[in-house]
């Protein structure tokens, strides 16, 4: 019997899947979720998908030196944190703590 080929999944969708199986607190790279996601390197991708994508857990993607993006951070360390992330503050600057 051959094997069944599958279609792979349109971007959009393949980030979709991987961010929402990120588990409750817990965080991974943008760099992570485009590996995951089936494109390597397309982490600069992934957060114009996250832009669009809703009903995701977009509070959970963070950059690969472990900061938060300025532009959402205050409310991305609020929901990490709700979750059970330790958050560092330095001034304007937020970083997950390992």
């Amino acid at each position: 019997m051959p094997k069944k080929t599958t279609t792979p999944l349109p971007f959009t969708e393949a980030v979709r899947k991987a961010v929402r199986a990120i588990p409750r607190g817990e965080v991974r790279s943008y760099a992570q979720v485009a590996l995951y996601a089936g494109k390597p390197g397309a982490a600069r991708g992934v957060g114009r998908e996250l832009k669009t994508l809703q009903n995701v857990p977009w509070w959970r993607v963070i950059r690969a030196d472990r900061t938060l993006a300025p532009a959402v951070a205050h409310e991305q360390a609020r929901r990490l944190e709700a979750e059970g992330v330790r958050v560092k503050r330095q001034g304007d600057h937020f970083r997950v703590q390992p």
